[in-house]
């Protein structure tokens, strides 16, 4: 997974999410959920590579960050509780799809 459209199409397969530009830069793209609208996918091009900010669970939040050098901590966000995946090809596409799928777990919690 290294596209804009890939990690938007796969984050419009979780139930009851939609597409949205909030703000000024059309850079940024965000994967909300209805109702709440909380977002649980902020993407953008940054130095070259496309980009996910993503929630994460703390306690998972250094793993993430171990394992791959393209999770870093957030930009522009809170970086104990976000992680930022740089979609340069070196993270297979299922763990892409792992962390995109927690954060909307996250986002998605009851109570949250």
């Amino acid at each position: 997974m290294t596209t804009r459209e890939e990690v938007l199409n796969y984050g419009l397969t979780f139930p009851k999410t939609y597409l949205d530009k909030p703000f000024h830069d059309d850079n940024w793209t965000l994967i909300r959920c209805e109702g709440s609208k909380k977002s649980f996918a902020f993407v953008y091009e940054k130095d070259g590579h496309i980009q996910v900010n993503v929630k994460v669970d703390p306690q998972w939040r250094e793993f993430w960050r171990e394992n791959y050098a393209s999770v870093i901590p957030a930009y522009h966000q809170n970086k104990e509780h976000w992680n930022t995946i740089i979609l340069d090809g070196s993270i297979p596409k299922n763990e892409i799809e792992r962390m995109i799928a927690e954060s909307y777990d996250l986002v998605t919690k009851k109570g949250k």
